[in-house]
């Protein structure tokens, strides 16, 4: 089932720029214990030297049939959904570099900060293998947008556009065979907290829109650990 929710989300302040988020319910709504820890990877040359490099692979589905919640999709099987988990525990001071594939088609972001790539090495991602910058904020599927909390610590934010699939190749039952993929690295400081959602408006019916998968550890949002090596 494809994503069929627009609507607005929230608003907060990063620095000059205003950005929607959700993270402050997910720091308060840890209802899922599974945690995927990055894989070693060696190590990566980055302008701050030579760093510990560790990976994370996920993807992005239109519903939660994928089997991480079950055969049968669990109590929300047309829940869009990350998966097979939503909670990670990656070292500090190491450059962490995400792989996603994205099943799912898209519509218009609510906000443009969105469709531009944001925190990762050089600004930059690959999508197919392509380095960019942006995708067309007309044709997004999902974002994966990681928030700090506020503490004294040093703070990550990074942002990066998920370009939807073209509608000709969503099948009607099952997923795509040509996900797109979209990999991108940054760089963790401190250990601390933090949390990362979906700013693609892919909630429920609830007026904000915060509701349902947008809000729920296990589908499009959850807990992003970054501990002592």
């Amino acid at each position: 089932m494809n994503k069929r929710y627009i609507a607005a989300l929230g608003t907060v302040i990063l620095g000059a720029a205003v950005i929607a988020g959700i993270g402050t319910y997910v720091a308060s709504a840890k209802n899922d214990s599974r945690v995927l820890e990055a894989t070693p990877a060696g190590t990566m040359e980055t302008p701050e030297g030579t760093l510990p490099h560790y990976t994370l692979d996920m993807s992005a589905y239109p519903d939660s049939m994928s089997g991480s919640h079950g055969a049968d999709g669990g109590v929300h099987p047309d829940w869009v959904s990350y998966g097979p988990v939503t909670n990670f525990k990656v070292p500090a001071h190491s450059v962490i570099t995400i792989t996603i594939k994205q099943y799912d088609s898209g519509e218009r972001l609510s906000n443009d900060f969105f469709a531009t790539v944001h925190g990762t090495l050089d600004g930059t991602a690959t999508l197919d293998g392509q380095s960019i910058t942006n995708v067309d904020p007309e044709h997004v599927g999902h974002t994966f947008t990681l928030h700090g909390l506020a503490d004294a610590k040093s703070q990550l934010f990074v942002s990066v556009p998920l370009p939807a699939v073209e509608e000709a190749d969503m099948p009607d039952s099952g997923y795509t065979t040509s996900p797109r993929v979209v990999t991108f690295s940054f760089i963790t400081g401190d250990a601390g907290e933090y949390v990362w959602n979906c700013e693609y408006p892919c909630g429920d019916g609830t007026t904000a829109r915060f509701g349902g998968p947008m809000s729920t550890q296990g589908y499009m949002a959850g807990n992003f650990s970054v501990v002592k090596a």
